[in-house]
């Protein structure tokens, strides 16, 4: 029975294999916006002033940083949690498939959040006149939250290997 309940439970790691898929539809999805905003932004650079086209550069650049994102979780998260990803080795393999751990996943999420909070914050001060001053000290407060939470999940993990190192040696 405990042979079979762990069975159960080891093969139960595929469920999250179509929260996965829905990340890839997700990141579809994402391009499609990004299409829209460079549709958007190619025909107007022209006419645009220099802080509205740095504004939209901008958000092409928070969404390929939401994209490089989606990619993280979907294969660390993949091959963390469900399985190994068999490409072999393909000359386009990323370095990092295969050896971004739990904790490292977690630090290359906060800082691509961090990333993106700042390029969020960045835009706001591009249109400081136009953001109630209110606004514009929550996005501070809301990236600095994001910047502090980056820092501490490092030092944890510093922590953790330094104790694990430690303890080794005993």
């Amino acid at each position: 029975m405990e042979h079979f309940l762990e069975r159960v439970m080891f093969a139960s790691r595929w469920i999250m294999a179509p929260f996965y898929f829905g990340l890839i539809a997700s990141l579809l999805l994402l391009l499609v916006k990004f299409a829209q905003e460079l549709m958007h932004l190619a025909p107007n650079i022209m006419t645009m002033s220099e802080s509205d086209a740095i504004l939209g550069m901008l958000s092409l650049i928070d969404m390929s940083l939401a994209g490089n994102l989606l990619l993280i979780v979907i294969f660390s998260g993949y091959e963390n949690f469900v399985s190994k990803i068999h490409v072999g080795d393909h000359e386009d393999k990323p370095d990092w498939m295969g050896k971004v751990d739990f904790s490292g996943l977690k630090l290359k999420l906060i800082a691509s959040i961090v990333a993106i909070s700042g390029i969020q914050l960045l835009k706001q001060f591009m249109n400081v006149h136009n953001v109630a001053k209110e606004d514009l000290m929550w996005l501070v407060i809301v990236h600095i939250t994001f910047v502090i939470s980056g820092v501490m999940l490092a030092v944890m993990d510093y922590i953790t290997v330094k104790a694990h190192k430690l303890g080794g040696k005993h």
